[in-house]
């Protein structure tokens, strides 16, 4: 998006605006050789999308721009095609080529209530000072107002932002200055500082930055905030370090500027979960000119088509819940995440602020097991198991931080828990999945998911089905697994992400039908009891036949557990291990945990958290929603093609399924495994790594794992056939299975062999009749 931003300035430019748009390039400064591997990741997915950014010495940095300062510098990405544009001047630009195509641009409008249908649940208009407004549709661009404005529908819609101070200089005049310096971002200095009519300009992001007090934003308007010199000074201090003529330049102002953040870091895009035809467009985190064309590019045609014509999962509105947008939640996240923009990209991100807020009943077990937490939709979920962690404080969120782009510090520990749900049993929380329960007096739940599923869902009571839903075009809505609990009754257990779109999707598909559906996340606690010994735990515990003729796999009962009612059993698992996962009503979940952890002493049970999860399936080449699969990934392209039931009545996709069947796969979902890499010494592949072959980007990696079965790593990806005039041929077995492809991790060449199908893996004490057929 943002670079289609940077097309239509050029654009503008061309036909004779004064967009005040000049080509002067990037520069990216690192201070540390661990910076510069991450600007060399950068540059190596800048190129396998023909985007010109490079990596350069010191001394060719300083050729670029004479002002910085070589000391502490290991090296620099550099970016020519960057540049930067007048503000002011592109937002008078675009507002009068729109009024040449008949928009009406009306300014002091104050709005005061956004009318809906509340048959349709559709937005019909906008009362203002101006009186009422009819429209189709409703686009809430108002940057950091955009969460007042939220709350002037019935219902109201979840915008959730915050705004944070931010402070960026003005200098005097500068004689000499140079007009085209490229613009200058030192990461580990936190600042950011470029040129504009003979002055410097110069601002950055603190790693801890001040919120804005929220009720006072109506007062302080398109204002200015008071000047805090001392909030600044810890970003001035880096800069005069950095650009030491700054010492000899007068001040000419600083500005304190509200800019609005989102509880990620990311945009805020798409139609609200609320309402239909209420978009959103905002959150874009001070850097609104780069995302502007974009962004309005896409909300363009997700109102004319219906939906977006690529995946915005990244920033589509509906990754969020209520929780994030409680007002004292934003404000404690607004302190951490504008200092995202110069932090280090270490991999699998997670937040120290607005932890501990959604746990399951077993949380304190497993803080005391040492569980290391990650989060997912605020929900506090195991990353690892550390025993011998020494800090028992309530206080401690005990955050899973991946610190390191090589071999992490707790690999030891993963390992451990892998080698439990392969030769022994373990114990897994899987508690944070979306649960939702959807019935009807009738069979019309039965035709609804018939209709939005492309697997045959009209399956036995108390049997299992994994199914997607598909959109028109048969990319991925859900990926879901689907339990017939009655005739007319069905869980929904999908990812932790869905918990909102899922929702969402279902309840715009149900229409005024008499189908109801019920979200029961914070309802049940799931555990899941993994591994060869896990038929034999489960015998004990529960007192069932846990053979599989009693109980066979993707099957599920409702029992009792010791003294515990209501359980809801399924026979599977997410990871292609032999297991069951309970869904333990809450009030219930401490005395099934403790009852179970005492009898696993004796199988070896062991607590297992989701990075060793997450080996386990990509090594059996399992996808995940959100992680691999979106909605433009057909089942047909990630070798799902098998749950597709072509034969039974129109489903939703349907016809593009058939279409790109006789047509051929041009995208093929493959599992590759690294050759030649020393996960000792190498940097690790940790999602995004360009995929070449023959010197050309043939595709990119998903999700990775090091797998400690294979012993090498195993990294999941779509690749694609592109010939020499880079036209696009069917993916064929032959294709995948003859050519050696290569990795490009941060500028490091591995070469990678696909498959299309998980090697064979051998199980440690595990009988022929218990191999487990994981998926269906």
């Amino acid at each position: 998006m943002s670079k289609y931003s940077i097309e239509l300035y050029k654009q503008l430019q061309d036909m004779g605006h004064q967009t005040g748009w000049k080509q002067c390039g990037s520069l990216h400064l690192a201070r540390t050789k661990e910076r510069l591997l991450a600007f060399r990741r950068m540059a190596a997915v800048a190129k396998s999308m023909d985007v010109d950014a490079r990596i350069i010495m010191p001394k060719e940095a300083q050729e670029l721009s004479p002002n910085i300062a070589t000391e502490r510098l290991e090296g620099a990405l550099w970016c020519p095609v960057d540049g930067v544009a007048d503000t002011h001047a592109l937002c008078n630009i675009l507002a009068g080529e729109a009024e040449k195509l008949g928009v009406k641009v009306v300014e002091g409008f104050f709005i005061n209530r956004i009318l809906s249908d509340p048959q349709t649940n559709k937005v019909t208009g906008v009362e203002s000072n101006f009186g009422r407004t009819d429209c189709e549709y409703f686009v809430n661009a108002a940057g950091y107002f955009g969460r007042l404005i939220g709350k002037l529908s019935n219902p109201p819609v979840k915008i959730p932002l915050y705004p944070c101070e931010h402070y960026f200089l003005h200098t005097k005049p500068v004689p000499g200055i140079n007009e085209n310096m490229p613009v200058i971002h030192d990461y580990d200095g936190n600042f950011y500082i470029r040129v504009k009519d003979g002055k410097y300009i110069a601002g950055g992001f603190e790693n801890h930055s001040k919120p804005v007090d929220f009720d006072n934003l109506p007062a302080i308007g398109r204002g200015l905030l008071p000047e805090d010199w001392d909030q600044f000074s810890v970003l001035l201090n880096e800069m005069l370090f950095r650009i030491p003529e700054l010492v000899n330049v007068e001040v000419d102002r600083l500005y304190n500027s509200p800019e609005s953040f989102t509880p990620d870091g990311r945009w805020l895009v798409g139609e609200s979960a609320e309402l239909r035809n209420y978009f959103v467009a905002s959150g874009m985190k001070s850097i609104g000119i780069e995302a502007a064309g974009g962004v309005g590019r896409v909300t363009a045609s997700w109102i004319v088509n219906g939906e977006p014509h690529q995946d915005l999962w990244d920033v589509d509105i509906k990754r969020f819940i209520g929780l994030h947008n409680n007002k004292q939640f934003l404000k404690e996240r607004a302190t951490e995440v504008p200092g995202l923009y110069y932090r280090m990209p270490y991999p699998l991100l997670e937040f120290e602020t607005g932890r501990q807020l959604r746990m399951s009943p077993i949380y304190p077990r497993l803080r005391d097991a040492g569980a290391m937490f990650g989060q997912t939709m605020g929900y506090e979920r195991p990353g690892y198991y550390d025993p011998e962690y020494k800090d028992k404080s309530l206080k401690d969120a005990r955050v899973s931080h991946t610190k390191t782009f090589f071999k992490p510090p707790y690999f030891d520990l993963v390992q451990s828990e892998y080698e439990a749900t392969r030769e022994r049993v373990a114990l897994i929380d899987y508690s944070s999945f979306t649960k939702l329960e959807i019935t009807s007096p009738g069979d019309e739940v039965v035709t609804l998911l018939q209709n939005l599923c492309s697997n045959d869902v009209d399956i036995p009571v108390g049997h299992i089905v994994n199914t997607g839903m598909q959109n028109e075009q048969g990319g991925y809505e859900n990926d879901c697994s689907l339990v017939r609990l009655a005739p007319n009754k069905f869980m929904i257990v999908c990812p932790t992400r869905q918990q909102q779109r899922a929702q969402t999707y279902l309840r715009w598909h149900i229409g005024d039908k008499p189908i109801w559906v019920a979200d029961l996340t914070s309802m049940y606690t799931a555990i899941c009891v993994i591994g060869p010994n896990s038929r034999d735990l489960m015998q004990q515990l529960t007192g069932l036949k846990m053979g599989i003729k009693d109980f066979p796999y993707f099957t599920y009962k409702e029992c009792d557990v010791w003294m515990a009612s209501g359980v809801r059993m399924l026979h599977m698992t997410h990871t292609g291990e032999m297991g069951w996962v309970m869904y333990i009503p809450n009030e219930y979940a401490l005395h099934v945990y403790d009852r179970l952890v005492d009898i696993g002493k004796d199988y070896g049970l062991q607590h297992v958290g989701y990075i060793a999860m997450k080996t386990l399936r990509i090594e059996k080449f399992f996808g995940f929603w959100g992680q691999d699969f979106n909605r433009t990934t057909t089942p047909l392209e990630c070798g799902r093609a098998f749950r597709v039931k072509f034969e039974k009545d129109n489903f939703i996709g349907k016809a593009a399924l058939i279409k790109q069947k006789d047509q051929g796969v041009k995208r093929r979902f493959v599992q590759l495994l690294l050759k030649d890499h020393d996960y000792e010494t190498d940097p690790w592949p940790w999602g995004g790594e360009p995929i070449y072959l023959n010197d050309r980007v043939v595709g990119r990696v998903t999700t990775t794992a090091y797998g400690f079965t294979l012993s090498t790593h195993v990294l999941l990806g779509f690749i694609e056939n592109i010939s020499d005039k880079y036209e696009r041929h069917i993916v064929t077995n032959d294709y995948i299975l003859k050519n050696e492809f290569q990795i490009d991790i941060g500028g490091l060449m591995v070469n990678a062999k696909a498959n299309i199908h998980s090697p064979a893996l051998a199980y440690k004490g595990i009988s022929k009749e218990r191999t487990y057929f994981a998926t269906q």
